[in-house]
């Protein structure tokens, strides 16, 4: 596994052994084609963070800061250790919560995020669950953008409170589900 662009392009990140199934270098290179100059200057958050790789390549690639929420401690050892082999320790905060928790903390501080990317392990339906969690949450940036990970049998919800469906991609067994602010409609009735 490595950084794919940016600042870090090419340095090679540590895995965790077991447990923890990380983004593919191929589905990270298309997930960050498809957010292009989005991430730049971007505060980001990353949920069942893993080894840190996407909160990493955001940052390698001009995010301002990241906040990572892991709760594994294998995975807390690897972040760790990515991040100080990048030397990023003063742009990213680890978190070692529940995501669930993570996020009420996080809303409760009045901290907002511009990008945040959720992987959750597949199959138990904790993708849909905290897409629900971030629409309803209050650390959503004004026109903050979500990138949640998931198996391909799995089925992302077309809303999740004030987030909609923007962009659906799929990449063997995964799909990447892109969400963005409700469309306001601003027309009135007469």
């Amino acid at each position: 596994m490595r950084i794919i662009a940016g600042e870090f392009r090419g340095r090679r990140l540590a895995g965790v052994k077991g447990g923890v199934r990380p983004t593919s270098d191929r589905v990270r290179e298309a997930i960050f084609s498809i957010l292009g100059e989005g991430v730049a200057g971007a505060r980001v958050l990353d949920l069942f963070a893993g080894t840190g790789a996407l909160a990493l390549e955001a940052l390698s690639r001009g995010a301002g800061s990241a906040v990572l929420v892991e709760e594994a401690p294998a995975a807390l050892a690897v972040i760790r250790r990515n991040v100080a082999a990048l030397g990023v320790e003063a742009r990213v905060r680890l978190l070692p919560l529940p995501v669930a928790g993570a996020i009420k903390k996080l809303a409760q501080a009045g901290e907002r995020f511009d990008l945040i990317f959720l992987d959750p392990p597949y199959g138990r339906g904790l993708a849909a669950a905290t897409l629900q969690l971030l629409g309803e949450g209050g650390v959503l940036a004004a026109g903050a953008r979500v990138v949640a990970e998931m198996s391909r049998r799995e089925s992302p919800p077309p809303a999740a409170g004030c987030l909609t469906l923007t962009d659906l991609r799929r990449y063997g067994d995964t799909q990447v589900a892109f969400y963005g602010p409700a469309a306001v409609d601003d027309e009135k009735e007469p």
